[in-house]
């Protein structure tokens, strides 16, 4: 069921989807939604996750549903999951990159240059490695739509990486690369695969909920983060996976090379 309250109706029915960072918040959601629209999947996370992504598996019916433990920032990580994807399902159709790592309240003078790189490889290389493991997969895989695209990639993008957030230089410069490689990406795999990106603003997740709760005042916080909102709340993380779920639907079949802001109107000033 979606964040609006309608009902499953088989959007994937068929097809098989990989799924990084599918433990915990927005990526659970993307788990749940595509479980619910028919899709069989593969669930990425890091080895510290696996008894959390395992109970979700088991609560969405572990025959179709795999995980595989690994940093997406290890090019092994790629070639293992759709491995996976490919050797317990016969194909693969959709690439969702959403693990991600946070690097926020920081000043750009205050950066940190070897964490810096981490977050350049997590939000970065990881899905630029998961894409071209995926890409390769999904061209081998059999057409199940004629004269559709084969394949679907949804990149985790951010509100940081399409306009200034202060306290964000870093993290938003790693997404604004993700962005860049979504639109580039988007050209050469056309017309085989489409690649789209969601830029979720600011989202009531567990990573969210913990960093607001370590300000000095968290209620006055909270508030100054939602009265940048015009919508006037945070992102609920099941909005976000219905917009990723969208863009891996056959809704949109003819779209590629978007970046779909889901921020309560954050970024249209």
């Amino acid at each position: 069921m979606g964040a609006d309250g309608t009902t499953a109706s088989g959007r994937l029915e068929g097809q098989v989807a990989i799924v990084t960072g599918g433990a915990s918040g927005i990526g659970a959601e993307v788990v749940r939604r595509f479980a619910a629209e028919g899709a069989r999947q593969v669930v990425v996370g890091l080895p510290q996750e696996e008894t959390r992504a395992t109970a979700l598996v088991d609560d969405l019916g572990g025959d179709r549903i795999l995980f595989v433990a690994g940093d997406v920032a290890d090019p092994g990580t790629a070639a293992r999951a759709t491995a996976a994807a490919v050797k317990a399902h016969g194909r693969l159709d959709v690439l969702v990159n959403n693990a991600g790592l946070d690097y926020s309240g920081v000043h750009v003078l205050e950066s940190d240059l070897a964490f810096s790189h981490r977050v350049m490889d997590v939000n970065f290389f990881g899905p630029l490695l998961m894409l071209q493991a995926a890409a390769r997969a999904m061209a081998a895989s059999p057409t199940a739509d004629p004269g559709s695209p084969s394949g679907a990639v949804v990149n985790l993008a951010s509100r940081a990486g399409v306009v200034g957030v202060r306290g964000m230089a870093v993290y938003g410069a790693t997404k604004a690369a993700l962005i860049g490689l979504t639109r580039t990406a988007a050209l050469e795999l056309a017309p085989a695969i489409r690649v789209n990106a969601v830029a979720p603003g600011a989202t009531d997740t567990p990573m969210m909920r913990a960093w607001i709760e370590e300000q000095d005042d968290p209620t006055s916080f909270e508030a100054t983060l939602t009265a940048a909102v015009p919508l006037g709340r945070l992102a609920r993380a099941g909005e976000v996976a219905d917009a990723v779920l969208f863009l891996a639907s056959r809704e949109a079949a003819h779209v590629t090379g978007v970046v779909l802001p889901v921020d309560g109107g954050y970024t249209t000033g």
